[in-house]
Order: C-alpha cells, then sequence, then structure tokens
C-alpha cells in the first residue's frame, strides 16, 4: 500500500516537472535554452574531431536557432521525433560553416580574439587554421548531401555569397567608397548595406530557408523565409558594427565617408591618425548612432512583419517569428545600454 502510494506521488511529481518544462518551452527564451542544449548534444554526435570542437564552443548558436525556428514555425511543432532530429543535424551544418568563416575572417583582419579567447590561427598557425576552416565546409557540404540536393545547391550558394561579400570588404577597405558612389549619407548607407547582404545576412537569409526546406515546402513560403531571414541578418550585422564602434573599433571604409557628410568642418582623410578620426566621431557620435538606429529599425520591422504573414500557419512559433528580431538585436545592444 504504501508502495503504491509511493509511486503515485512519484508520478503526480513527474507530470508536475513536465508540466512546467512544456510551459517554459512556450517562451521564445524557452525555446531558445530548449533548442541549443538539443544542438549542443547533436553536435557531440556528429563531430568527434578535438579541435573543429574548440571552435565551436562558445558560440551563440544563433544561426542553427533561426533555421530551428523556421522549422518548427512549420510544422508547427508537430514534427515527429526523426524530422526533429534530422532538423538538428542540418543546424549543425549550419553551425560549422559559420564558424569556419569566422576562423578565415579573423586571419582576413588580424583579429587576436575571438569569444574572449585567442583567435584560431594566433594558436595554430594561419596555415592550420586555414585548412582546419576548409575542413569544416567539406564535413559541412557533406552532410548537406544527405539532405538532398536543393540543400547542398543551397549550401554552395550561400558560400560563394559569402566570399564575394569578403572580397567587397577587402576591395572597400583597401581603396574606400570612390566620390562616384556616395554624394549623401543615404548612399554610403545603401553600399555599406550591399557589402552587409552578401557578408552577412546571406547566411541569415539560407538558413531560415534550410529550416523551411527541412519542413518539406516551396514556392511563396520559401521565398517569405529567405527574406525573413535577411532582413534579421542586416540588422545584426548592423548592430554588431554599432557596438564596435560604441566600443572603439573603427570601421574605417564606412566611417570616414560619413563623417565627410556628417561635420561642415575639415575633411577627414584615411591617411589621418586614428587618433584623430576618433576625435570626429566622438564629435559626431549621436548622429551616427542614430543613423545607425533607424536603419536596424526599419530592418525588424520588416522582418517582424513578413513573421505575421498568413502563408504561415498560427501556432506558438510563429508568435516567436515576429518577436524573436527585436529579442537578439536588444540581446546584443545590452552592452552600450540601447534598445531598439
Amino acid at each position: 500500500m504504501l508502495r503504491r502510494k509511493i509511486y503515485k506521488l512519484y508520478i503526480m511529481e513527474d507530470r508536475q516537472m513536465k508540466n512546467q518544462e512544456s510551459k517554459k518551452s512556450q517562451t521564445l527564451e524557452g525555446f531558445i535554452n530548449t533548442s541549443k542544449k538539443d544542438m549542443e548534444k547533436k553536435i557531440l554526435e556528429m563531430i568527434s574531431d578535438k579541435h573543429i570542437l574548440s571552435i565551436l564552443e562558445g558560440g551563440k548558436r544563433l544561426r542553427p536557432l533561426l533555421a530551428l525556428l523556421a522549422f518548427r514555425a512549420i510544422t508547427q511543432g508537430k514534427e515527429t521525433q526523426e524530422q526533429y532530429q534530422k532538423a538538428l543535424e542540418g543546424s549543425v551544418v549550419i553551425e560549422l560553416a559559420h564558424a569556419a568563416s569566422l576562423v578565415h575572417d579573423d586571419i582576413i583582419d588580424m583579429d587576436k580574439e575571438r569569444r574572449g579567447k585567442p583567435s584560431y590561427y594566433v594558436k595554430k598557425g594561419v596555415a592550420n587554421a586555414l585548412l582546419t576552416g576548409h575542413k569544416m565546409l567539406v564535413l559541412g557540404f557533406d552532410v548537406a548531401l544527405k539532405h538532398g540536393d536543393e540543400w547542398a545547391r543551397l549550401y554552395v550558394d550561400s558560400w560563394d555569397d559569402i566570399v564575394n561579400g569578403e572580397l567587397d570588404e577587402v576591395e572597400l577597405n583597401k581603396n574606400g567608397f570612390s566620390k562616384d558612389d556616395i554624394s549623401s549619407k543615404s548612399d554610403i548607407f545603401k553600399k555599406y548595406i550591399e557589402i552587409i547582404d552578401l557578408k552577412t545576412a546571406v547566411l541569415f537569409s539560407s538558413v531560415c530557408k534550410a529550416g523551411a526546406l527541412e519542413a518539406n515546402v516551396n514556392g511563396k513560403i520559401l521565398k517569405l523565409f529567405s527574406d525573413y531571414g535577411r532582413e534579421i541578418g542586416l540588422a545584426y550585422q548592423l548592430a554588431d558594427d554599432l557596438v564596435d564602434l560604441a566600443n572603439g573599433e573603427m570601421i574605417d571604409s564606412v566611417i570616414v565617408p560619413l563623417l565627410n557628410r556628417l561635420d561642415n568642418g575639415t575633411e577627414v582623410k584615411k591617411s589621418m591618425k586614428k587618433r584623430g578620426i576618433k576625435r570626429k566621431f566622438e564629435k559626431n557620435k549621436d548622429k551616427i548612432q542614430e543613423l545607425y538606429i533607424d536603419e536596424i529599425k526599419k530592418h525588424i520591422k520588416k522582418a517582424e512583419q513578413l513573421g505575421k504573414s498568413k502563408i504561415i500557419p498560427d501556432s506558438v512559433y510563429k508568435t516567436f517569428l515576429s518577436d524573436f528580431p527585436k529579442f537578439i538585436i536588444n540581446e546584443m545592444l545590452k552592452e552600450i545600454k540601447i534598445s531598439v
């Protein structure tokens, strides 16, 4: 009799715990936390290379989270466990490609730190870092092929766009904007957005499209998720650059011509010492911040509208789609005590 009572109490407690977990997962933060845990397990299942695992450590998992959100917004969370595990596998592919791009970026930009630790090339050398980054891309492509031709094509095309964006940025940092390109502040931001679009937004667009592909959709809804991801990617990169600027890191290729348009004083030249550029930046800081915030808000609003589209089935995940853009941008801007 006593044993039966204990068993009943155990069952009741177990149900209460499951109900609590279920309620937690019905919030955006709950979805993010649960998805991250599932992703970490999947990473350890799929990858044994200790060097690649060390590179993947500490990431926000933002891009794969977006892929899973797109997937579950279409399935309404009614997918089978097998379908969910396949979607998780796809999200790991996305994280591999993104992390590989960061390894290569650190070499190009000569950044000594990544996620609060020495960059991989600083620890292992440039040659090792380049080859490990290539290895990660190959591993990702191998898994992408298992998800079908369309998925694999998306992987290749996205990487091609990212590389072209990086090349454009290298060229811009070297030569700056031509006078024909910029006659106003809006022209500067237009050119700036074109580079962000290829360098960052294309991957956000592709991950949402990849998540939708895992849910076996095509046509208008696939395009909608692609556009949704792109708008988030643009807002994210602008917010990231704004944080860098607030922390004293100069984006010379953009800030120098922007200062020339904002300040009626002496023209800023690329040859001017960093200290001089920073002084002029501090003088115009509020104007520049306002330009960035206005542009960020514009892309957040577009993403929110896309997330509320009637062609997306109603579920808690659809709600998350419209809440997600502002949430992740504000999480980033917390560092400089700004919100949008």
